[in-house]
């Protein structure tokens, strides 16, 4: 068992909402993980190679970003205030970390509303100078989203599990929201900093059937000579293979949900 991710957890654990700093780079010899419950209307204990690790873990709540050994670690989630993991309600999962590695795992709904979870792995390398790197991740219970930049499409049909990412001179963006395939926004616009040498990751999570639909990010301090960002795909969680949870999650400037229905997001340069 391993005290230092029950211990990291523990300190680590963040309510979505104000801003944070960036987290720094992944420190030598270590894999940095943040977990982000995004499963609606479902409160859960967290286990850790069988040890409880986050008690009453609520949707929206954050853990992380945690530093860790690499290694193989076993996940279950259970119904809140269980006796134990012997009956989860997701997982168990092994979840595989990578030294130099900076990894969201995001437990969440797919399109059809059924729980899963996706395993990110965060871009560290570095922007040029004088930009940052914006990454939208749709992880909702809602249709799929197109991506606007100064009045034009440049990222078509963003589906659940799906990332887009792209890099932009620092400063502030306006952003709006409007269904996929469509061009009058349904939400916004809103403001969004962008700033040197930090990729802030942008997550749509919730229910739009359900009326959850949520918004939360993270950002993720950048260098260079680091592999880029892969998304592992969507495991279920109810599967002996599933992956779950996920990140430092800090409330941000995009909104992508609007009115029950997933989003496309118009990027327009102040």
């Amino acid at each position: 068992m391993r005290t230092s991710i029950l211990a990291g957890i523990a300190a680590g654990t963040l309510l979505a909402a104000g801003t944070a700093a960036p987290a720094l780079a992944v420190d030598d010899g270590k894999a940095e993980l943040s977990v982000l419950h995004g499963v609606p209307d479902l409160t859960v204990d967290v286990y850790v190679d069988g040890a409880l690790t986050l008690d009453d873990f609520a949707p929206g709540d954050l853990a992380g970003p945690l530093d860790l050994d690499p290694g193989t670690y076993s996940v279950a989630i259970t119904a809140a205030d269980a006796a134990d993991d012997s009956d989860p309600v997701l997982g168990p999962v092994d979840l595989p970390l990578e030294e130099g590695m900076s990894y969201t795992a995001v437990a969440h709904l797919d399109e059809a509303g059924d729980p899963t979870a996706t395993l990110f792995t965060n871009d560290l390398t570095a922007p040029a100078s004088g930009e940052g790197r914006l990454t939208v991740r749709h992880v909702a219970a809602a249709p799929a989203v197109d991506v606007w930049a100064d009045g034009d499409v440049v990222f078509e049909s963003l589906a659940n599990p799906d990332e887009v990412m792209a890099d932009l001179p620092v400063g502030t963006y306006e952003a709006a929201v409007s269904l996929a395939g469509e061009t009058d926004p349904v939400l916004g616009p809103t403001d969004v900093a962008i700033e040197e040498a930090v990729n802030t990751i942008v997550y749509a999570w919730g229910s739009a059937e359900g009326g959850s639909l949520a918004v939360a990010a993270q950002t993720v301090a950048t260098h260079a000579d680091m592999p880029g960002a892969v998304s592992a795909g969507t495991q279920g969680l109810a599967a002996d293979d599933a992956g779950v949870p996920v990140g430092v999650v800090v409330a941000a400037g995009l909104v992508l949900i609007a009115g029950g229905f997933a989003t496309r997001a118009v990027l327009v340069r102040r």
